[in-house]
């Protein structure tokens, strides 16, 4: 089986780009949901993430509100940037641990249930949490700056403002895209049309499956 890592700044469009390889005949799984699995009440992940963050965090019902967390994980943009991106550093010292266990997990499951799969992890932060050697293969995904903007805009339902200054400061918290591209294998150019992007996907499909193939 290939384990091949997908990764790329926040909005690039990793997850559109996971789907046309699932469609194709992947296995995906995302660190996200991972994360948010982890981080269920009771969970030791939300017991260490809410002990020190605190529970301003939390909503009536006891689970996590991801947005109040990234606000206090990122901080205002009034404080200096070492105060952010220490607290960024916080969570992710509690967070990436488990969730690279539950990837590894994963990806032994999926070996067994089709030896010469392609296994595909979502994740935003490979290169940073330093799991890039987990994989055979890393896919990195790019688009342009204000394409960045406008699509977490539309996510987020937010002013392109609010959105712009809000990519900055979490873009600020991983490594340049420069850097990531370096680390690839593929990269995959997303600021075109949807079918330029399917294109590129399929044959980076093909490279992966004759590759698996000889695994």
């Amino acid at each position: 089986m290939l384990k091949v890592g997908l990764t790329g700044g926040i909005a690039s469009g990793k997850s559109a780009v996971g789907e046309m390889l699932v469609a194709l005949g992947a296995h995906l799984v995302q660190a996200d949901r991972i994360a948010h699995e982890l981080m269920r009440p009771g969970e030791a992940v939300y017991n260490e993430v809410v002990r020190h963050f605190g529970r301003e965090i939390l909503n009536r019902d006891g689970s996590v509100n991801r947005s109040k967390l990234a606000e206090v994980a990122f901080g205002p943009a009034t404080l200096p940037e070492g105060a952010r991106v220490t607290r960024v550093l916080e969570l992710n010292r509690i967070v990436h641990p488990a969730v690279i266990r539950s990837q590894d997990v994963w990806l032994q499951e999926i070996g067994r249930q089709d030896p010469q799969g392609v296994a595909v992890v979502e994740a935003a932060l490979i290169l940073e949490a330093g799991s890039a050697d987990h994989f055979d293969r890393l896919i990195v995904v790019t688009c342009e700056p204000e394409q960045r903007v406008a699509r977490f805009a539309a996510r987020q339902k937010m002013d392109l403002e609010a959105a712009r200054k809000e990519v900055q400061r979490r873009m600020a918290a991983q490594l340049p895209e420069e850097e990531k591209i370096k680390a690839a294998d593929y990269v995959i150019d997303n600021s075109g049309s949807v079918e330029h992007t399917r294109g590129q996907v399929r044959e980076v499909w093909e490279k992966l499956r004759t590759e698996a193939a000889k695994v």
